[in-house]
């Protein structure tokens, strides 16, 4: 009795992957430590004790509900999937209508419900019921289509775009264009590990490819701007591009920000300037530019740390899914992981001048309610697939003794 009674303990150990939370913990503390920083040296902030505290607030909510989401096994998240991905629709119509008028003024963008001072961004709701969704719609697929023709995967396709459209759609309209690249990166990655053949995918990846070269050639040339206008794009889209392409042409308005951002963090060199020091001004550097900081206070060494942590986040995660061997947990992994690694590649990216701006934050460690949420949800669903294969394992052996 006693040994059943360690065996249980040891087991309930073994079902929460504790490398995934070390991992999480850490980004979280470096994100804190570097969001006091941002605030001390931005003399826009009112309250840098505030900041901090509603981003440790923000984090024990985000672990609250990664917890819950941890409890629901397979089962239970099938059939949460098209409730919860419904309801984000409903999220994503409502804020078109019921948006916040002072962040569309500020940002443009119509994505943002605001009550008071607190402000809430209902697309990265959608994000884990989108993943949930789509990984319902592919294991729904292959469980139907057991062997893959060229017109079962078409059929495929057509299953995930009909749930990728509308939420391109809706975030058009809010003119959020960096959150919907978001999204097309989790398709594309749910899309690679379907199982759809390699014949279909290499033009289908390709014409992507052509067609995202085909834009940026549009860009560079004014008579190609006319058709993208003709298309929807907007001024501040064709700006974040010759920023891109050009940081160093106008230093002083549309790329300021790129260019302060490169500029903090080359000055941190190595090993950094050293904590809580700040001699370059970088624009909302708490959320989008948060590397900036981490650049310049650790320096190259401090940037890779911190690198490291996401390829330690993402290797865990990749771990678990071949642990648990489920296909409904292996699309809902693929979905968490793109929308972590497009997170860290498109924000680390735009922080150094390698990739366009597009507002996307820094997953753990960027201020953000929203984002921090979003994120955790996704950790929890991520552990809930080693906390129930576990518990299972161990109900099968008690049964056979």
């Amino acid at each position: 009795m006693a040994e059943q009674t360690r065996l249980r303990q040891q087991d309930d150990d073994s079902r929460i992957d504790w490398g995934i939370i070390f991992s999480v913990m850490m980004l979280s503390l470096i994100g804190l430590a570097s969001i006091y920083v941002a605030a001390v040296h931005d003399s826009s902030s009112v309250n840098v004790t505030r900041q901090v505290i509603s981003q440790v607030m923000w984090f024990v909510i985000g672990t609250a509900l990664a917890v819950i989401a941890m409890q629901f096994d397979s089962e239970q998240l099938w059939r949460l999937a098209p409730i919860a991905y419904w309801f984000g629709i409903f999220l994503l119509v409502a804020v078109l209508f019921l948006y916040s008028r002072s962040l569309f003024i500020n940002t443009g963008a119509r994505s943002w419900f605001a009550i008071g001072s607190l402000t809430f961004q209902p697309s990265e709701v959608m994000k884990p019921a989108f993943i949930l969704m789509l990984g319902r719609v592919v294991t729904m697929h292959n469980t139907e289509y057991p062997v893959h023709t060229p017109i079962n995967d078409w059929k495929l396709i057509g299953k995930l775009l009909a749930y990728t459209v509308p939420v391109a759609v809706l975030l058009k309209l809010q003119n959020d264009f960096g959150t919907m690249l978001v999204f097309f990166a989790i398709l594309g990655g749910v899309i690679l590990v379907s199982g759809i053949s390699w014949r279909l995918l290499a033009p289908l990846f390709g014409g992507v490819f052509v067609l995202a070269g085909t834009a940026l050639y549009l860009v560079i040339f004014q008579s190609g701007r006319h058709i993208l206008e003709a298309l929807g794009f907007k001024a501040y889209q064709f700006d974040r591009i010759d920023t891109w392409l050009n940081p160093s042409t106008d230093t002083s308005n549309t790329a300021y920000q790129t260019w302060q951002s490169m500029k903090a963090i080359g000055s941190g060199q190595i090993t950094g300037r050293g904590f809580n020091v700040s001699h370059v001004t970088v624009p909302v550097r708490e959320s989008d530019m948060i590397f900036s900081v981490i650049g310049e206070n650790f320096g190259f060494i401090g940037a890779v740390i911190v690198i490291l942590l996401y390829f330690l986040l993402i290797y865990q995660m990749i771990r678990v899914t071949f642990d648990t061997k489920n296909e409904f947990y292996a699309y809902i992994s693929t979905g968490v992981i793109m929308m972590v690694l497009f997170h860290v590649f498109e924000n680390i990216g735009m922080s150094i001048g390698l990739l366009p701006m597009t507002g996307i934050p820094l997953p753990f460690i960027s201020q953000g309610g929203s984002a921090l949420i979003a994120n955790m949800a996704g950790i929890g669903l991520i552990m809930s697939m080693r906390y129930h294969y576990k518990s299972y394992m161990f109900s099968r052996n008690d049964r056979f003794e």
